[in-house]
């Protein structure tokens, strides 16, 4: 735990928010501070997507958007970043043309940002990413509930005989087992699938889905429930891929799906979760050449700002 006074972020109110370093939230840089308690990092990295690319922008997208964001947050009633020390840990260098290398340092990179349990929040880059981080969190916590907010189940096998792509790391996490199988849940899928099997595989491999069209349906505060049972007291890796909104609230992702949820249903349920062990999260798939006035950007940095809130709960 940081034993120092927590470094805020720059005062919008001293210099305007356009002006400066553009770090997540107008945080100090990790080197700005003698220790941190969470880290935000950036993972520019996109080599796994297999349909529209750019994802490797996403980080400086997120952090530009992220400006505006000021010190409390009215709906967890926490102001993040008094409480405990919140750095920008800047990107994770990893290479662009070899996925096995990449996720080698990718991993190596959360994992020495987790070190002593803190928490770390990836901003990516593409799903692919996710597999790396939960190895590194493994190794600090052992197995973990995952809550997996998005359009596509990403537990498909593999493609064009690679095994590792932004749609399937939650396979090859459950086969590497760093997921505990009957505490994680899919929340947000719809779309075309390949076949029905793609169903039938995902529930073998220990998942339960919440589906976008029970958003319909089901009362919002019974879909919470459902899912803090899911989860239980188990620690708990938070991933959200962009594309689980409607393409009218994120339109700068590589493989939007119509049918979605609102902005504002996916902050209620990350919300809903306060009071879970979070110890890593990620918010990937965000496509700056796709956006459109920032539409993507913005939400994507209102869900990191929620998920360092409610990391921030638990660290003191």
């Amino acid at each position: 735990m940081n034993t120092h006074p927590p470094v805020p972020p720059i005062d919008g109110q001293v210099s305007p928010r356009y002006a400066g370093f553009t770090t997540f939230a107008r945080l100090p840089r990790r080197s700005d501070v003698p220790d941190h308690d969470i880290a935000v990092v950036g993972v520019p990295f996109d080599t796994g997507v297999t349909f529209r690319p750019g994802a490797r922008f996403g980080p400086g997208a997120i952090r530009e958007a992220s400006r505006l964001l000021r010190p409390f947050n009215p709906a967890l009633e926490v102001a993040p970043f008094s409480r405990v020390q919140v750095v920008d840990a800047g990107d994770i260098d990893c290479s662009p043309f070899d996925i096995t290398t990449a996720l080698d340092q990718i991993e190596a990179g959360v994992s020495e940002l987790a070190s002593g349990g803190r928490p770390v929040l990836l901003l990516g880059g593409d799903h692919t990413i996710a597999l790396a981080s939960l190895r590194a969190l493994h190794r600090e916590h052992g197995p973990l509930a995952l809550v997996h907010f998005d359009a596509h189940l990403d537990t498909w096998g593999t493609y064009f005989d690679t095994p590792v792509t932004h749609g399937t790391p939650f396979r090859r996490a459950i086969e590497e087992g760093l997921l505990i199988k009957e505490h994680s849940a899919h929340v947000g899928i719809r779309g075309s699938l390949y076949s029905a099997d793609d169903l039938r595989d995902d529930a073998e491999l220990g998942f339960t889905i919440v589906h976008a069209r029970e958003f319909h349906t089901t009362p919002f505060r019974d879909l919470i429930q459902r899912i803090h049972e899911r989860v239980g007291d188990a620690p708990l890796y938070i991933s959200i891929d962009i594309d689980v909104l409607d393409p009218a609230h994120a339109p700068g992702t590589g493989t939007p799906e119509a049918g979605g949820l609102t902005s504002r249903e996916l902050l209620e349920l990350l919300r809903g979760l306060r009071g879970k062990r979070l110890v890593g999260a990620d918010v990937v798939e965000v496509s700056p050449p796709y956006d459109h006035a920032s539409i993507t950007a913005v939400a994507a940095a209102h869900c990191a700002y929620d998920l360092v809130s409610i990391m921030s709960e638990q660290r003191r």
